[in-house]
């Protein structure tokens, strides 16, 4: 999917049309075929297809399979190439273990789902959360993954604010602001975005996350409030606040990292500080972009990933 990279610099990109795709979870569209796999962490939802040099979509805290959609329409299905669309243990049609969220589990999960599907080896993408969980498949199954793109990742910096969220109040405000507000509302707060949605007022909450609020088509925000899972999050959120990042300079396949400039999860900054962590990573910082780059701007994400 891409190759190690030796330029120091990131590659900045002018974007252009915003969120042109709505999220369409129709998944004949692409041919994909809906299985439920029993795997370590339970059973686990995946759409996916045969074919050749397979990729793996993991999504974010607020996502399932078919945030995907709108990259998958600007890559024109991914060619002929395989797909493997994970719902993450505990998200989507996914149901969630009796367990706190682990990275160990979910990595154990993903290989069980691999071995399930007879594939030996993927190029992984990862939106957020997502993007951490690829980076830890590569450091525990190196032999199953030959590249990761990190998609709006939350990395060095939310890891960080996770452990200091005094600082985090600080660095990574709203990322601090809603792991608060969510321990605090637990799974009611799913009740009351569907309410606020009701009544007009979702685009206010969802406003920081994308650049453009009033610009995404609906589906897009109806995917969001569908998809978030408040305990899933702050399990996550303390599950890297836990994380050795050290373990990822062990990563040696090829890894690219696309960042929006707008991102209210992550910071432009987490480009550098993953470079020191992982030499060989390539760069790219989206403008006019939020936390969700394959969703705002997923013409420009399929082409620097040469996924089109």
């Amino acid at each position: 999917m891409h190759a190690i990279d030796t330029d120091a610099r990131d590659r900045v990109v002018t974007t252009e049309a915003y969120a042109p795709y709505p999220v369409s979870p129709t998944p004949a569209t692409w041919h994909l075929r809906r299985t439920e796999l029993l795997t370590p962490a339970g059973p686990v939802v995946v759409h996916h297809r045969p074919g050749p040099d397979p990729l793996l979509l993991l999504h974010g805290v607020a996502g399932s399979w078919s945030t995907w959609t709108p990259l998958l329409t600007a890559a024109h299905g991914v060619g002929d190439r395989g797909l493997v669309l994970v719902d993450l243990p505990g998200w989507g049609s996914s149901p969630a273990p009796e367990h706190p969220f682990d990275l160990d589990d979910v990595a154990a999960a993903l290989t069980a789902v691999l071995d399930g599907l007879d594939i030996t080896a993927v190029d992984v993408l990862g939106h957020s959360m997502g993007a951490f969980v690829g980076m830890h498949l590569a450091v525990v199954a190196p032999r199953l993954v030959r590249s990761v793109a990190l998609l709006s990742g939350t990395t060095v910096a939310t890891a960080d604010a996770a452990r200091h969220p005094l600082r985090g109040l600080r660095t990574l405000p709203s990322f601090t602001l809603l792991r608060a507000g969510l321990s605090i509302t637990g799974e009611a707060a799913r009740p009351m975005l569907r309410a606020l949605s009701r009544v007009g007022l979702l685009p206010l909450l969802a406003a920081p996350v994308f650049t453009h609020v009033g610009r995404l088509d609906r589906s897009v925000l109806d995917a969001f409030v569908q998809e978030l899972r408040p305990t899933r999050f702050t399990d996550a959120a303390r599950t890297a606040a836990g994380y050795d990042l050290g373990r990822w300079r062990g990563i040696t396949c090829p890894v690219t990292a696309i960042a929006g400039r707008d991102d209210v999860f992550a910071r432009v900054s987490d480009l550098e500080a993953l470079r020191e962590l992982v030499p060989q990573v390539r760069t790219v910082l989206l403008d006019d972009c939020g936390h969700f780059a394959h969703v705002e701007h997923p013409d420009a994400v399929a082409r620097e990933l040469a996924l089109a």
